[in-house]
């Protein structure tokens, strides 16, 4: 199961390398050519509005991960060791109806969006609503995965799960 999550993570976060990588070369080119010939890509800035939509939505999973979304922990801080466990299960179950609820009205609208193209790709809009759907369905998975650790001590997954050590950072993993 853990060389099964860790491939997950890894694809995940090369998912994100990919479209951040295509997205800097389509705006580089776009600004390089604009310059060099007086004339751009007419779908360069459509194209990274895109990836960056797509970018959005699958990394939030990976910063779900860790901890990297606003947290609000007075609550939790004030109960005792029970009560948090519950407070953080009840979290836990809140997140993944709302996930689930977002994958479906974001299925459903990248459903209507079909037949639509963008002005200049030409491409279906549903694959840049997709975006929705597919990011939050990445966010059930993550939160399944970190669940236990996170109801049993309000823990995340460490920084260095992703190659990254934790006294790179300020304040550690968590800091």
């Amino acid at each position: 199961m853990k060389r099964l999550e860790n491939a997950f993570v890894t694809l995940n976060g090369w998912a994100l390398i990919l479209m951040l990588s295509a997205m800097a070369l389509i705006v580089g080119a776009n600004i390089s050519l604009r310059y060099l010939t007086g004339h751009s890509l007419p779908w360069a800035d459509e194209a990274a509005r895109y990836l960056m939509i797509w970018l959005t939505f699958i990394s939030a999973g990976l910063i779900l991960r860790t901890g990297g979304h606003v947290a609000i922990t007075n609550l939790q801080d004030a109960l005792a060791e029970t009560g948090q466990k519950l407070l953080r299960a009840g979290i836990v179950l809140i997140l993944l109806t709302f996930f689930g609820f977002m994958v479906y009205v974001g299925w459903q609208y990248a459903q209507r969006m079909q037949y639509q193209v963008t002005p200049a790709l030409r491409l279906p809009f549903i694959y840049v609503y997709a975006a929705m759907p597919v990011g939050f369905a990445l966010l059930i998975v993550h939160l399944l995965l970190i669940a236990r650790p996170f109801i049993q001590a309000g823990e995340y997954k460490p920084l260095h799960a992703f190659g990254v050590e934790d006294d790179t950072l300020p304040g550690g993993a968590n800091g």
